[in-house]
């Protein structure tokens, strides 16, 4: 079986479809998604989602890349993660993409967010663009080995991917991996060991080829998972297991689904 590591199924355009999605889910073997928040704002409505399906588990955090938004408190990321179907804080991280100094309200929101992980004891998802050398500073600076995490839809180096696995931390390929042109993704991909490797989506975005530039969802993260498996010389089969166990190594709050 498949898992989504990372998907936004609240965003509109697959929540008005989740019907038919978590029936495509069901058909390609995506037994559970892992839903994540990028807006406190909009956690409540994302958690109703949520608590209506078994397959599916949320995070609670505010996205880098939201400047005008509530901004979170380590206590209120604590109590809201005390829900049984949040396994994870964020998603969290600095992103210098769109964004331009001063920049320091990113930084102190993601620390705020690895504060919130390890007094919780949950794991960090974060997400770092064109920003991984603070990202890794700043993790190093506030212990986040403490708590463990995830570098989702991860496009950067493999020097990059050793400094965050030596603090713990898994890494996870998106869709991206699956493109003709990610040929640096996909000897990183290749490099990463199997046991520190989780697959994802990043729905509605980043559709996997045969699909791209379409709505992506995450009965089609089997396609990542194909990928990775060629790269690797190894079985669909055991790309899916080890993913899986991984999944559920890292997020331990998450039932596991039969």
């Amino acid at each position: 079986m498949f898992i989504d590591s990372h998907c936004h199924l609240d965003f509109p355009e697959l929540k008005e479809n989740l019907p038919t999605i978590l029936a495509n889910m069901q058909k390609n073997q995506v037994h559970h998604a892992l839903c994540v928040s990028v807006d406190l704002k909009d956690w409540q409505q994302m958690m109703e989602m949520v608590e209506a399906h078994p397959q599916l588990s949320a995070s609670v955090g505010t996205h880098p890349d939201y400047p005008d938004t509530i901004e979170p408190s380590i206590e209120q990321l604590v109590e809201l993660a005390k829900h049984p179907k949040v396994v994870a804080i964020g998603e969290t991280g600095l992103d210098y993409y769109r964004l331009t100094e001063p920049l320091e309200w990113q930084r102190q929101r993601f620390r705020t967010h690895i504060q919130a992980a390890v007094t919780s004891q949950l794991p960090l998802i974060i997400h770092t663009r064109q920003a991984s050398a603070d990202t890794i500073r700043i993790m190093q600076e506030e212990g986040a080995e403490r708590c463990s995490g995830v570098m989702h839809c991860f496009s950067e180096t493999q020097e990059v991917a050793e400094q965050a696995m030596a603090l713990g931390f898994y890494i996870s390929f998106s869709g991206i991996v699956t493109f003709k042109n990610a040929v640096q993704l996909q000897e990183v991909a290749k490099a990463i060991p199997l046991d520190r490797l989780l697959i994802e989506t990043d729905s509605p975005y980043l559709a996997p080829v045969p699909y791209r530039g379409k709505t992506n969802d995450p009965s089609k993260v089997i396609h990542v998972a194909e990928k990775i498996a060629e790269l690797k010389g190894i079985s669909l089969a055991e790309l899916a297991k080890a993913s899986t166990e991984n999944f559920y190594r890292l997020f331990a709050k998450a039932p596991m689904q039969s």
